[in-house]
């Protein structure tokens, strides 16, 4: 079997941002969690606060045979707003910011090279804030957390 590598990222509320990439082919896990803040151990209330300096994020564990980091960083562009600094939609604060953690130096190249080509784009009309960071400890959120979206009813795969 081949090796499996982890990409985590930050795009506002984690319910959704798993979704979008469970759903993705060639993904074989999601977790969501908390990274990037000061607090060990923090839990989603802890967080909330906005005071521990984490991101809510999905980490992903897929098969880089099937599909490659670049195609989950293209999903990370669809599925949420990077131009907004601390906000996706309604939830507002510091853990809901635009943030791509990355795991390898080939993640980091790849990563500010995707943010710059979606800059060059036009695509967005205001500049991109998405941060990118060298991955830290990924705390897993409480299992109420984990795939909430299916346990209420509401987790439906779609083809993007």
């Amino acid at each position: 079997m081949a090796e499996l590598e982890k990409a985590t990222f930050g795009a506002g509320c984690f319910w959704g941002v798993e979704e979008a990439f469970r759903c993705v082919p060639g993904v074989v896990d999601t977790a969501v969690g908390f990274m990037g803040g000061t607090l060990a151990n923090p839990t989603y209330e802890d967080v909330c606060t906005g005071r521990t300096g984490h991101a809510e994020v999905v980490e992903v564990t897929y098969g880089p045979t099937q599909i490659s980091y670049r195609d989950l960083l293209n999903v990370f562009w669809q599925i949420h707003d990077p131009t907004t600094p601390n906000r996706q939609g309604p939830d507002v604060g510091t853990q809901y910011r635009s943030v791509i953690f990355y795991h390898t130096p080939q993640q980091e190249a790849a990563a500010r090279e995707s943010k710059e080509e979606m800059e060059r784009t036009g695509r967005f009309r205001r500049p991109i804030v998405t941060a990118i960071e060298p991955a830290g400890t990924f705390w897993r959120a409480e299992e109420y957390h984990q795939r909430y979206l299916v346990k209420h009813g509401r987790g439906h795969c779609r083809v993007m």
